[in-house]
């Protein structure tokens, strides 16, 4: 590769790339040059506190050399075999998965992420159950791939409709702060609330037909929308009417998994066992491009004598699989689950805190090192802080002070997600609170 001096960086790269979820002319891209621990640098040496985790992947942290030694071991060893083909990595991976997912998944469909894995999943729903409707939640996010697209909920859909895959039902997610069912009793119990979520889910599968649907398909935690915890009772509820009628249940634990939440995967909290589940991003803490679909042994031998028609060049990359393998043993070895829920519990009181310095924040919600912070013009009227599938200035200039002060989070329309990497410190989680502190001054001014 010819080297290209770091001050090359950028204008190189806005000369020749074509950039995703961006409009060409206005893209600003950080050209990053290094990255270690929590920490990344731009290529002017300034450093950055990465608290969303790159891309809400990178969960045991930048540059760990037991991964990437890993990485490196395989390539010298097999850089590549095709995905029909066993490999030592392979052959590896699966056993670690089948000790940490949910008991009952025994198979595992390799993909090349998220997206894949949610369209792999569909498929396998809808081949297992000879059904073809697929019912997701309006707030979701499964990937930007056609069918991935069409089982989002989010305005991210719309761009590309009618074109997106048929065969999708929306319905409502269990959204206590936004809740459509409760804005004239917003002190209902919370077992009340959620029967009621439950008998929407389960009116909207009586109007489609329960004969009709292969699978109900939910983040456990809400992803990008918000980091939508849902109340007790929820996810067992749509479990149980999934069984009831016949309907397979598929978590997707993408942004979730690999101990977002203070557990392997967000199900755990509730003992909810899904009949497929996908994973990518903390699969391989985004070293290497990776995504998985997690099934049943029924539904993997539904396929014993009849082909399963899917498939990429690139399923099941050795490379990958070895980075996959390697994180897997970081986060034992590390304890990087259970490090999650610790400093979960500390993030969780530096949240609170917000809320009571910031007329602007309106509520906080998070599980382990899953947080978001939902900013308001007014507490009272729940007022977003910016307009439903847009920007404000006001969050326009709170991202800037961020950014300026060497902080890198994300921020969607009126929330910020914090969502760092496992290994981050409490010290290190105060350095980052304490930019947001100062940042929160600009969307309390519009208050």
């Amino acid at each position: 590769m010819k080297y290209i001096a770091d001050e090359e960086i950028l204008p190189l790269s806005l000369e020749t790339n074509f950039w995703t979820w961006s409009a060409q002319a206005k893209v600003k891209p950080i050209p990053v040059t290094r990255a270690k621990g929590v920490y990344f640098w731009d290529a002017n040496g300034k450093r950055y506190l990465d608290l969303n985790s790159m891309v809400m992947c990178v969960n045991i942290g930048h540059g760990d050399e037991r991964v990437i030694e890993a990485i490196a071991s395989q390539a010298r060893e097999l850089p590549f075999a095709g995905p029909g083909m066993a490999t030592r990595p392979r052959a590896a991976l699966g056993m670690q998965l089948k000790q940490i997912v949910p008991q009952g998944l025994t198979h595992f469909l390799y993909t090349l992420g998220g997206a894949d894995a949610n369209e792999n999943a569909i498929k396998l729903a809808r081949g297992f159950t000879g059904r073809t409707k697929i019912l997701a939640r309006y707030r979701s996010y499964h990937g930007a791939s056609f069918g991935a697209l069409a089982a989002t909920g989010d305005p991210r859909r719309t761009a590309w409709e009618p074109a997106v895959m048929p065969g999708v039902v929306h319905f409502l997610d269990p959204y206590r702060y936004r809740s459509v069912f409760h804005r004239s009793r917003p002190q209902i119990g919370e077992a009340e609330f959620t029967e009621e979520y439950l008998a929407h889910l389960d009116e909207i599968i009586q109007f489609e037909r329960p004969e009709t649907i292969a699978a109900v398909m939910v983040e456990p935690v809400t992803g990008t929308n918000g980091v939508i915890v849902p109340p007790e009772g929820y996810l067992q509820g749509v479990r149980a009417l999934c069984d009831r009628y016949g309907i397979l249940l598929i978590c997707d634990e993408v942004m979730s998994g690999f101990g977002r939440t203070g557990r392997w995967f967000a199900v755990d909290h509730w003992g909810v066992r899904p009949d497929l589940m996908t994973m990518a991003k903390g699969l391989t803490s985004g070293y290497a491009p990776l995504g998985a679909v997690a099934m049943r042994r029924e539904i993997a031998a539904a396929f014993d004598e009849r082909e399963y028609v899917g498939g990429l060049t690139y399923n099941g990359h050795p490379i990958s699989l070895a980075a996959a393998s390697a994180v897997i043993d970081v986060m034992q070895a590390d304890r990087l689950v259970e490090r999650s829920a610790e400093t979960g519990a500390v993030m969780a009181e530096m949240l609170a805190e917000l809320v009571e310095r910031h007329p602007s924040v309106g509520e906080v919600r998070s599980i382990g090192l899953f947080g978001a912070i939902e900013l308001v013009r007014d507490r009272k009227t729940r007022e977003p802080m910016a307009p439903f599938n847009a920007s404000s200035p006001e969050m326009a200039a709170l991202r800037q002070y961020l950014l300026e002060n060497g902080v890198f989070a994300y921020t969607h329309w009126h929330t910020v997600l914090v969502i760092p990497p496992l290994i981050i410190t409490p010290e290190q989680l105060q350095e980052g609170f304490s930019v947001l502190d100062r940042a929160l001054e600009i969307t309390d001014r519009a208050c």
